[in-house]
């Protein structure tokens, strides 16, 4: 615990805020004076040290447990139970394609507007799920049957982004596949490449170990899409530019800075190409988030200057999704902390906050920035730190 506490700079005090414990305790476990907590205390030091495999905290080889990091949300049950309960004996007769693409299309709208889209997403998720698994069921007629299946491939991703940060790994996985699966058997190319958006963030995301699954799956998808594209919809456009942009992120991750630029130089040409006005329901591409999107480059190349550069060139106020600029603030705030300016860091939060409180509540790189300067040995800091700790929920008043 000590070894990885200190590999990843964390003082005693930030993982004590972030366990619910005191600094002494943390300190009492590191020297072996108290008995080794128990298995809920365990998987929450795994969650807080960012420990992908249970073995590398315990120790032992035969505790190979995969873990996930992300609170649970009151919903995640009513998602979980419909994502597994399928309609096999139900004689419920389904609703028609249309009628759920409608809804599909109001709950996209629910996430982007909402503060709080992982509420808004489960209450409304469990209904949907239902109703797509039993018309892809029920469906007769092959083009009908395709059509339910791109509309279930759709209602899995949009699944995801609640699931995402959530501490049910299996859950997710098992939704990123179902909705590629369901996608591929619709042959519709949109919803194929929204599948593998999602699929290769969930690789990428996965660690360092699944890196290259994320670009073999962003490399297929563009290369089945690019045939594609000069007479493509806006919708499959934007897709495409997404993949890019996914791309590049994968690439940062590694270190690969030329490459991370050159796929984000594609992606910004692709949104050159769509409507001034455009703005894709699902992964939020459009001309208005590349600027974003550098920011996070330059973030995850561990460039302060350059993440700084990119953030005075962005313009957060005309992303039109609440979840989306809050996530960009938080970028932000990465880069601000990466340059030495933790003030401005910390003033870049509460704004993603302002936005969306729910997006930075299940943020790591937020919750970890706040309690950090929670420890600032610098008075006015470390109380606006608190009292934004407070606000997310991270600190009891």
């Amino acid at each position: 615990m000590q070894i990885l506490r200190e590999r990843r700079g964390m003082s005693r005090v930030v993982l004590a805020g972030l366990l619910g414990r005191s600094p002494d305790w943390v300190k009492q476990v590191e020297k072996g004076r108290i008995h080794a907590p128990g298995i809920d205390v365990v998987l929450g030091i795994a969650e807080a040290l960012r420990v992908r495999n249970l073995a590398d905290l315990t120790g032992r080889p035969d505790m190979h447990v995969d873990l996930f990091v992300g609170p649970g949300h009151p919903r995640l049950d009513a998602v979980r139970a419909a994502v597994d309960t399928l309609p096999f004996t139900t004689r419920t007769q389904a609703p028609p394609p249309e009628h759920l693409r409608a809804r599909l299309a109001r709950a996209w709208t629910a996430r982007h507007s909402s503060p709080n889209h992982r509420q808004a997403l489960g209450e409304l998720l469990p209904n949907l799920i239902r109703d797509a698994q039993l018309a892809a069921q029920q469906a007769e007629q092959p083009s009908q049957w395709r059509a339910t299946q791109a509309v279930l491939a759709e209602v899995y991703s949009l699944a995801q982004f609640f699931l995402a940060y959530q501490p049910d790994a299996a859950l997710l996985w098992r939704v990123a596949e179902r909705s590629m699966m369901a996608a591929q058997q619709s042959d519709d190319p949109h919803a194929i490449g929204v599948s593998a958006w999602l699929l290769a963030q969930a690789h990428r995301d996965s660690g360092p170990r699944h890196l290259d699954s994320a670009d073999s799956v962003t490399r297929e998808t563009l290369a089945y899409l690019e045939p594609l594209l000069p007479d493509a919809t806006n919708d499959v456009l934007a897709i495409a530019g997404a993949l890019q942009v996914e791309a590049g992120h994968t690439a940062a991750r590694r270190g690969q800075a030329g490459d991370a630029w050159r796929y984000w130089d594609t992606a910004r040409q692709m949104a050159d190409r769509l409507p001034d006005d455009y703005f894709h329901p699902v992964t939020s591409f459009s001309q208005a988030v590349m600027g974003a999107h550098a920011v996070t480059v330059a973030v995850e190349l561990h460039s302060g200057p350059e993440s700084v550069r990119q953030a005075a060139r962005a313009d957060a106020a005309t992303i039109p999704s609440r979840p989306r600029r809050a996530r960009h603030r938080i970028e932000e705030a990465r880069g601000y902390q990466l340059d030495g300016q933790p003030d401005v860091a910390l003033a870049t939060l509460a704004q993603a906050h302002e936005a969306a409180p729910e997006t930075i509540r299940y943020n790591g790189y937020a919750r970890r920035i706040i309690l950090e300067e929670t420890e600032s040995r610098v008075t006015t800091r470390r109380r606006r730190a608190a009292d934004l700790a407070v606000r997310v929920g991270m600190l009891a008043a």
